[in-house]
């Protein structure tokens, strides 16, 4: 085992943005990454939320990173860390890490930082650093062994990492499952009809309705999102009532614990105040954003699949659907009608705030109960193989960042 200054063994890469705001930059095909894409516990990130162009990556300070290489953050969630699964461009927001192979590997880099990050914040319960800069990869020290040592420590924790990211693939094709369902009987209203078959392909009668603007099945029934679910806003706190003593304290999950449609369990704040048990969390409850310093994050929401009792902040409420009907609202709150939805009652205003009133006057085509039921029977299997597949992920989790820091030490020897 050796120590190194982390700049002497990497090469660091900047990152920019097109100097203009030039149509001809964006929207081409090769991935810009903000921090926004990978805020969350993912080793690898693919996709991002923003692409450009040729044009625009050749007039602008970013460079390519190549797969394996690391992005960090280094403002806004500052030491947010993830590798690059294929060739993207970055902003000027992060940091482009590249293995010197002489000395690192790519592998070993990535969970190398993990762990670091991970102490330094446990140290400074806080935010890893107020921004990292150039000069930061020159304070940063890492002790690494050979090369040999190194690729199987990598080995195990990839295998864990792995088995996570089949799981969240497996989980992203069954809410396509789902999602595709909910188009096909609840947006194009091509559910089963009494003789099963498509309604309105097979000619059921469509009416229009004047508050929705558009036609919806005969005897189908306009509520408010309000008749289905229940909704509480979270938890307000202090910085007094927090505490790094977890016993006697209960998590409180945030905005940043929603990636995409996902919660995660990572970096709770725990508080040591009596909580209301309205705002505390059970299995299948939805959290929903309900305010953010984006306009972006708000009203984006996900399932709560876990079995220990947290609580959630004031910036996130809870939705509780009626019995039968959580299939049919958690697919719904994902679906492009909901989110134009939420994009329009922002519109215009300076604060990114969503009140109850928001989301409980959502007006949406309400069916028959009969088929709701199905929709239900449907679709459980479905959400209930993602709720296994959400809790393994949180068991191997839980054991990586167990052995992480063991094997990074030599607490936990490797045989090669």
């Amino acid at each position: 085992m050796k120590e190194y200054v982390l700049s002497s063994i990497i090469e660091i890469i900047s990152g920019g943005t097109p100097k203009t705001n030039n149509l001809e930059y964006w929207n081409g095909d090769i991935g810009w990454l903000s921090v926004a894409d990978f805020n969350n516990d993912e080793r690898f990130v693919y996709f991002s939320e923003k692409t450009i162009t040729q044009k625009g990556l050749n007039e602008s300070n970013t460079k390519l990173l190549k797969q394996g290489d690391t992005i960090i953050s280094a403002r806004g969630t500052v030491g947010a860390l993830a590798q690059i699964g294929k060739e993207m461009a970055f902003n000027q927001s992060c940091f482009g890490l590249r293995a010197k192979q002489d000395f690192i590997t790519e592998d070993f880099l990535f969970y190398a930082l993990k762990n670091y990050i991970k102490n330094f914040k446990a140290k400074s319960q806080g935010s890893v650093f107020e921004t990292i800069n150039l000069s930061s990869f020159d304070l940063m020290k890492l002790t690494i062994p050979d090369l040999k040592t190194q690729q199987a420590i990598a080995k195990v924790l990839s295998t864990l990492d792995q088995k996570i990211a089949i799981n969240n693939q497996i989980n992203a094709q069954l809410e396509q499952m789902a999602k595709t369902l909910y188009d096909y009987w609840f947006v194009q209203f091509d559910f089963p009809n009494e003789h099963g078959k498509p309604y309105k392909y097979s000619g059921g009668e469509m009416v229009y309705n004047d508050l929705l603007k558009r036609e919806i099945p005969k005897g189908w029934e306009v509520k408010s999102l309000g008749e289905i679910i229940s909704l509480e806003r979270g938890v307000t706190y202090s910085k007094e009532s927090v505490c790094s003593n977890h016993r006697n304290a209960t998590g409180i999950l945030r905005a940043t614990n929603i990636s995409g449609n996902v919660i995660d369990l990572n970096d709770l704040v725990f508080i040591s105040d009596e909580i209301d048990n309205r705002q505390k969390l059970q299995p299948f409850d939805i959290l929903i954003v309900m305010s953010s310093g984006s306009k972006e994050h708000i009203g984006k929401n996900g399932i709560y699949y876990f079995e220990q009792e947290n609580a959630f902040g004031a910036f996130c409420s809870k939705i509780k659907p009626r019995n039968g009907y959580f299939e049919f609202v958690a697919t719904f709150l994902q679906s492009s009608n909901f989110k134009s939805y939420i994009k329009n009652q922002c519109l215009g205003t300076n604060i990114n705030n969503l009140n109850n009133s928001h989301i409980l006057n959502c007006q949406i085509a309400s069916p028959a109960n009969n088929i709701i039921d199905l929709f239900h029977a449907s679709t459980k299997s479905t959400y209930d193989k993602i709720s296994c597949n959400v809790k393994q992920n949180a068991q191997l989790t839980q054991l990586r960042d167990f052995l992480l820091p063991m094997l990074m030490n030599g607490q936990v020897g490797i045989r090669i």
